[in-house]
């Protein structure tokens, strides 16, 4: 595929304070909104990590949903509602948008995708997505069959925990196929615990934390000290962790 360079869809989401949000309740009380303004996008590729609990995934649904997205996953056509789980910040992001508009879009999210893959056999849309329902197959097959078959390029996909369905070797089958789709004019915004998938060499890494959002070097995020960390210490830490006392 002849390398194209990637382009801004989406350049950044400022978040607008306005009427209902409470800055002593959720989500507007968690570090990594409290004091966010504004949050710009690598045209290629930014990533949000960050410890359970720290709200990237808040982040990220209410980006989706700013964009368009159900706010269980799928594109921008699908609409429905298995639970209303989602927080209101989605009302208070507002798209900072290039003249560029994708021809394509998807929203994924791992704790959600069961719930999709049996939208699209109900709107009998299978094909779409490889001909075989996404239920018949495992989880890891059912995400390539999506990212495969679905993903076309020309498109903001924005993904939340992609890695959830995927092993070690897959996850580096996840990023030749990344880079096919950047290259094919697709921009990605990634939630992800992955030390593999955060190992894509162009883009942008946003770390959760007490204090907010921090761009960081690969090197220096959480996740691939604490990795490193355990695959060169591997004893000493078990010994230190599993200790009877």
């Amino acid at each position: 595929m002849r390398a194209i360079d990637a382009k801004h869809y989406w350049i950044a989401a400022d978040f607008i304070r306005g009427d209902g949000w409470d800055p002593g309740a959720y989500p507007f009380n968690l570090p990594v909104v409290r004091d966010l303004h504004t949050l710009k996008f690598h045209p290629k590729v930014t990533f949000l990590v960050g410890e359970n609990g720290s709200g990237k995934s808040t982040l990220i649904e209410a980006l989706a949903m700013a964009w368009g997205f159900n706010p269980e996953g799928g594109t921008r056509n699908f609409n429905f509602e298995t639970r209303a789980s989602h927080s209101s910040l989605n009302r208070f992001v507002r798209p900072v948008r290039s003249t560029l508009r994708p021809i394509d879009g998807y929203f994924l999210r791992a704790e959600s995708h069961f719930n999709v893959a049996t939208q699209i056999d109900e709107l009998g849309v299978t094909d779409s997505y490889g001909g075989v329902s996404l239920h018949e197959q495992s989880h890891g097959e059912s995400f390539f069959a999506l990212i495969d078959n679905r993903f076309k390029g020309d498109g903001l996909y924005i993904m939340d925990e992609p890695e959830a369905a995927l092993s070690p070797n897959r996850q580096l089958s996840f990023l030749v196929r990344l880079h096919e789709l950047i290259m094919a004019r697709s921009q990605f915004i990634i939630a992800t615990h992955s030390p593999i998938i955060l190992g894509y060499p162009d883009a942008w890494i946003y770390q959760t934390g007490p204090n907010g959002l921090e761009r960081v070097a690969y090197e220096d995020t959480d996740h691939v000290r604490v990795t490193r960390s355990f695959l060169n210490h591997r004893q000493t830490l078990l010994d230190t962790l599993l200790a009877d006392d």
